[in-house]
């Protein structure tokens, strides 16, 4: 039961489950917020997204810690699973403020800060020139 559709027919992601592949991400790119921290590494072998959920004792009791694995997991299996780049792991460090937080903003945030990671983001694209159009008079 490691992997899981998201959503409707969409990619599929499953779930870092060994203390290695938590380590390993460490070394990938971090993505700092008010909310958690994600960091993500680039596996470059092109398979499916992979994620882990890090929770610590700091944020709270095991019922608090619980709800909000349950949620992010819940918006990750939703909306933001989409969002996240094939061949890259991600682990997703929880703050105790995602326990009181709406689930739209909670989605909205994760959502924007994996598609931050992508190749494709637009930070990466701007940095090209702009193409200079054929002078052909």
């Amino acid at each position: 039961m490691s992997q899981r559709p998201s959503g409707s027919g969409g990619p599929t992601t499953s779930r870092l489950t060994k203390r290695a592949e938590f380590l390993a991400a460490r070394r990938g790119r971090r993505l700092n917020g008010p909310f958690f921290l994600i960091e993500a590494l680039d596996r470059a072998d092109g398979g499916a997204a992979r994620y882990g959920l890090t929770v610590t004792r700091k944020v709270g009791n095991a019922v608090e810690r619980n709800r909000i694995r349950r949620r992010l997991r819940e918006a990750i299996r939703t909306v933001c699973g989409a969002d996240m780049a094939a061949g890259f792991d991600y682990v997703i460090v929880a703050r105790r403020e995602l326990l009181t937080l709406p689930f739209e903003t909670l989605t909205g945030e994760l959502s924007r800060r994996v598609a931050k990671v992508a190749p494709g983001a637009a930070p990466k694209a701007s940095r090209q020139p702009p193409a200079m159009p054929p002078s052909g008079t």
